[in-house]
């Protein structure tokens, strides 16, 4: 059996990073550089968690997890912990709940639906990460 991560642990951010970097090369991140932060609300700690993504030249290079404010991004995406947890798990695509309004999405909206492709791409990747959630 494989070993579980609690979810949002920087153990969890490790394994992400490890993943991220050996399943997705720069041509399949379309060679982009930014970054984002997801901001976890309504979280079972009470505390509102975030998790900080960044590439440059399509290559991921940092993933960081943590509680209180987030490391400045290009994009910040907030929702509820369950909508994301559900996002990580495969059971709801990132767009749906954007549209649904379960996610709201600061940033350049130009920009962020020409990287659509991009984020789902590493929300498969998170998806496959075995969690406690």
């Amino acid at each position: 059996m494989s070993e579980k991560f609690t979810y949002l642990s920087p153990e969890w951010a490790a394994e992400a990073l490890k993943r991220l970097k050996s399943e997705l090369p720069p041509e399949k991140m379309n060679n982009v550089s930014t970054s984002m932060s997801n901001i976890y609300k309504n979280c079972p700690d009470n505390k509102e968690h975030f998790l900080f993504i960044q590439a440059d030249n399509g290559a991921v290079t940092r993933v960081e997890v943590g509680d209180g404010e987030a490391p400045k991004a290009e994009f910040t995406i907030s929702g509820d912990y369950d909508v994301f947890a559900r996002i990580s798990r495969a059971e709801l695509s990132s767009q749906r709940a954007l549209m649904t309004g379960k996610l709201k999405v600061r940033g350049n909206m130009a920009k962020a639906l020409k990287l659509a492709a991009v984020a789902d791409r590493l929300n498969k990747v998170l998806s496959q990460i075995p969690a406690i959630y």
